[in-house]
C-alpha cells in the first residue's frame, strides 16, 4: 500500500523507505525544495541581543564567559569578544575589594568613633561613645554594629590574633560581601542592558576610585551601597520579593534616607506592573523580620524601647538646629565628588538622559526600533538621590555611597547611547562604505582607557603620594634606620603600627603600666582602638583649638550602654571633661603642616626638652599643594608641586624605658 507523506515524496508504508521520484502538484509542475529554512521571528533590544529567539551562543556567552559572536545590528558577525562569566567576574572584584581592605585608608572620622569604637567596646570592653550613642539620643543602632561584631568575635575567640588583624579581617569580609552584590548586580545588567554596558560597568566599578573607598569602609552608607546593589539587580531581573526586602533592610538597619533608592521600584510595582499585593504582602513580611529584633537589640542595649531608624529621622527632619551644625558646603560639592572618585563617567552619568533622548530621537527618525532605550526606570533612582542630596545644606561625601554603583551604570548606557548613534549616523551617511571606517568600539575602549588612567592615578594620590623615607629610631637598640615608605593620607594609619612595633619590642615592660597616647588637633585622624596594643593602652584628647564636642570613653561598668551622662549634647558644644593633662602623656601624636603656632597647638617636635621624636612619616599637606597634582598622581611631577608635612610620634622625656 502507497501512501503519499506530507514531503511531497512517495513512502511504502511500512517498509521505512522513501521513494526518489516527487509527486507533482494540481498544476503539473514539481514542488520546489525549501532550501533556505525560514528565519524565526526576532525582537530585537536595544543593544542588539534578542528577546525573542535569543542565540543560544550569545546569552550562554555573556553568562558563562566563553568566546560569542555578536548579534548587534550594527557590530560585524564575524568578530568575537570576550565576556568575563559570572565567576570570572567575582574573583575581580574581590581582588579589588581587598586591596581595598588593606590599603584604603580611613576618611571619616565618623567611621572611626561611630562604629569601629562601639566595635572595639564590644568586643573588648573599651571604646570610645559618641553623644549619639547616649541613651538619651538613641539615633544610632547598636544592631548594625552587631552584624560586623559577631564573626569579628569569633575570629578572636578562635585564634586570639592581634587586634589590628581583626580590624583588616572585618574589613576583608566587607570587601567579600561587597564582590558578592557586585556580581550579582552585573550579572543583571549583562541580563538586561547587554553585554556592551556589562562589560563597561564591571570595568567602571573595578577601577572607579569612589568603589575604592566606600567598598569597606564601616559605614550605614556603605552597606546601603551593598543592599542598592542587590535591590536594583533584583529588580532588574523581576525578582520583586528580594528587591523590597534589600529596600527594606537599607532602611532599617543602616540609613532610613536609604528607603529613597526603592522610590522608582514601588513605582514600577505599584502603578506600571500592578503587583500591589506583592509590593504590600512584602513590605509587611521585611518590616516585621527586621524591625522585631533591631528594636528588641536595641532596646536592650539602651536599656528603654528605641526605635533608632526613627530617633535619626525625627533629629535630621524635625530639630532647629539637625545635622547643619557639623557643617554645609556649596551646591557644587557632590560634582566636584564625583569628578574625584568616577572622573568622565561621572560626567557620562550626569549626561546620560540627553544623550538616551538623543538616541531614541534619532532611531525613531529612521525607523531602528532595535536601537530605542525603554529601560529609563532603572536609572531614576540615581538622579532622585543626587538632586534630593545636592540640595541639602549638609554635605559629606558618604552621602552619595548608595548609588556609587548606579553611576557607574547611568554613565556605561550614556557611552553605549553615544556608540550606538555613531554606528547609525555612520551607516546612513556612507552606507556599505561604513565599514571601513573605525567602529564604534573605540569610543568605548578609549573611555574605558581614560577612566583606569585618571582612576589609578587617584588611587595612587591618596595611598602613596610619592616614595619617601622616614626615619624610625629603634629604641632597643638607639640608632637610627632607613624605611622606604609610601605616604600621601595613609600616614596616620601608619604611624599607629608603630606603637604596635613599639610594644612588641619592648616585651612585657607595660603589661601593668597604663600608657596614655595623646593627640591633639590630630584627634579625627585616630584610626581606631584597634590599632592599640591592648586595653592597658588609652587615646586621651588634649586641648586644642577645636572647639566642638569630642568622644567620651565608654564606661567601666557591665551597664555601659545604658548610662546617661550628663557630659552629652546634641549641640557639638564644647566638653572640657574630655580633656587630659598633657603632663601625664607617655606619647604623643602630632603634625607639623609649618602653620602659625599657638598656644593650643605648638610645635611640640621643636619642644625637645620635653618630647622626643621617634618616628616621623611624610603626610601630604593639601593647604600648600597643588590642587591638582594632590588629587591626582603623577609620576615624576606630584613631587615637584606638592608639599609634605611631617606626621610624628613623639615620646614624653619624663617617660623612661628600661634597658
Amino acid at each position: 500500500m502507497v501512501t503519499q507523506a506530507k514531503t511531497g515524496f512517495l513512502k511504502i508504508k511500512g517498509s521505512g523507505k522513501s521513494g526518489t521520484k516527487p509527486q507533482k502538484n494540481k498544476n503539473g509542475n514539481k514542488p520546489k525544495k525549501n532550501l533556505k529554512p525560514k528565519k524565526p521571528e526576532r525582537k530585537e533590544m536595544y543593544d542588539g541581543s534578542f528577546k525573542k529567539n535569543p542565540p543560544v551562543n550569545c546569552i550562554n556567552g555573556c553568562i558563562k564567559g566563553k568566546f560569542v559572536l555578536r548579534a548587534g545590528r550594527n557590530e560585524s558577525t564575524d568578530n568575537k569578544s570576550f565576556y568575563l562569566s559570572v565567576e570570572t567576574a567575582f574573583k575581580a572584584f574581590l581582588s579589588a575589594r581587598f586591596c581595598a581592605a588593606v590599603w584604603s585608608h580611613i576618611s571619616d572620622c565618623d567611621e572611626t568613633y561611630n562604629y569601629w569604637e562601639p566595635s572595639h567596646f564590644l568586643l573588648f570592653g573599651k571604646g570610645f561613645q559618641t553623644w549619639e550613642y547616649s541613651p538619651t539620643y538613641a539615633l544610632r543602632s547598636y544592631t548594625y554594629i552587631l552584624l560586623h561584631v559577631v564573626p569579628a568575635w569569633i575570629y578572636s575567640n578562635l585564634l586570639q590574633p592581634n587586634r589590628m588583624l581583626i580590624f583588616y579581617i572585618i574589613r576583608c569580609v566587607l570587601g567579600l560581601f561587597c564582590a558578592f552584590c557586585e556580581t550579582y548586580f552585573y550579572k543583571a545588567v549583562m541580563k538586561e542592558f547587554g553585554m556592551q554596558v556589562g562589560k563597561m560597568v564591571l570595568i567602571f566599578m573595578l577601577f572607579s576610585p569612589g568603589m575604592f573607598i566606600s567598598s569597606t569602609a564601616f559605614l550605614p552608607s556603605s552597606f546601603s551601597m551593598y543592599m542598592c546593589l542587590l535591590s536594583t539587580g533584583a529588580w532588574i531581573m523581576r525578582k520583586y520579593e528580594l528587591a523590597v526586602f534589600t529596600v527594606a533592610l537599607s532602611t532599617f538597619i543602616s540609613w532610613p534616607f536609604a528607603a529613597l533608592t526603592g522610590a522608582p521600584i514601588a513605582i514600577d510595582m505599584l502603578f506600571i506592573r500592578k503587583l500591589h499585593r506583592k509590593f504590600f504582602q512584602w513590605s509587611v513580611i521585611s518590616s516585621i523580620i527586621i524591625l522585631v529584633p533591631l528594636i528588641k537589640m536595641d532596646s536592650e542595649l539602651y536599656g528603654k524601647f528605641v526605635i533608632a531608624p526613627l530617633n535619626i529621622v525625627m533629629y535630621n527632619l524635625f530639630t532647629d538646629h539637625g545635622p547643619n551644625l557639623y557643617g554645609t558646603e556649596p551646591i557644587c560639592f557632590y560634582f566636584l565628588n564625583g569628578l574625584l572618585n568616577f572622573n568622565i563617567v561621572f560626567i557620562a552619568a550626569i549626561l546620560a538622559p540627553s544623550f538616551i533622548l538623543l538616541r531614541n530621537f534619532v532611531a525613531s527618525r529612521i525607523k531602528r526600533k532595535g536601537e530605542y532605550f525603554s529601560h529609563w526606570i532603572y536609572l531614576t533612582p540615581f538622579y532622585i538621590w543626587f538632586i534630593v542630596f545636592t540640595f541639602q545644606p549638609h554635605k559629606e561625601e558618604r552621602f552619595l555611597f548608595p548609588v556609587y554603583p548606579l553611576i557607574c551604570l547611568c554613565g556605561a548606557v550614556c557611552i553605549h547611547s553615544m556608540q550606538i548613534m555613531y554606528s547609525i549616523i555612520v551607516s546612513q551617511i556612507f552606507g556599505k562604505n561604513s565599514k571601513r571606517l573605525p567602529g564604534s568600539q573605540i569610543l568605548g575602549i578609549f573611555s574605558c582607557i581614560v577612566m583606569i588612567c585618571l582612576s589609578l592615578s587617584r588611587i595612587f594620590a591618596l595611598y602613596t603620594g610619592e616614595m619617601r623615607f622616614k626615619q624610625v629610631k629603634v629604641i632597643k637598640f638607639a640608632q637610627l634606620k632607613l624605611v622606604v615608605t609610601f605616604s600621601a593620607y595613609h600616614a596616620p594609619m601608619d604611624l599607629y603600627i608603630e606603637l604596635n612595633k613599639i610594644n612588641a619590642e619592648r616585651g612585657n615592660e607595660f603589661d601593668k603600666t597604663p600608657v596614655n597616647v595623646c593627640v591633639g588637633k590630630e584627634w579625627h585622624r585616630f584610626p581606631n582602638s584597634f590599632f592599640l596594643p591592648n586595653n592597658n593602652w588609652s587615646l586621651k584628647f588634649i586641648k586644642s583649638e577645636f572647639k566642638g564636642q569630642l568622644p567620651a570613653e565608654y564606661s567601666s561598668s557591665p551597664n555601659a550602654t545604658t548610662l546617661i551622662h550628663s557630659h552629652f549634647n546634641d549641640m557639638n558644644k564644647e566638653e572640657p571633661s574630655r580633656y587630659f593633662d598633657i603632663n601625664q602623656c607617655h606619647f604623643l601624636i602630632d603634625c607639623d603642616y609649618g602653620r602659625e603656632e599657638t598656644p593650643l597647638e605648638p610645635n611640640y617636635s621643636q619642644q625637645t626638652d620635653k618630647w622626643t621624636p621617634l618616628v616621623s612619616i611624610p603626610f601630604l599637606n593639601s593647604e600648600k599643594s597643588s590642587v591638582f597634582f594632590r588629587a591626582f598622581y603623577i609620576p615624576f611631577m606630584s613631587d615637584k608641586y606638592c608639599t609634605y608635612a611631617k606626621y610624628t610620634l613623639l615620646k614624653s622625656t619624663k617617660f623612661k624605658f628600661k634597658e
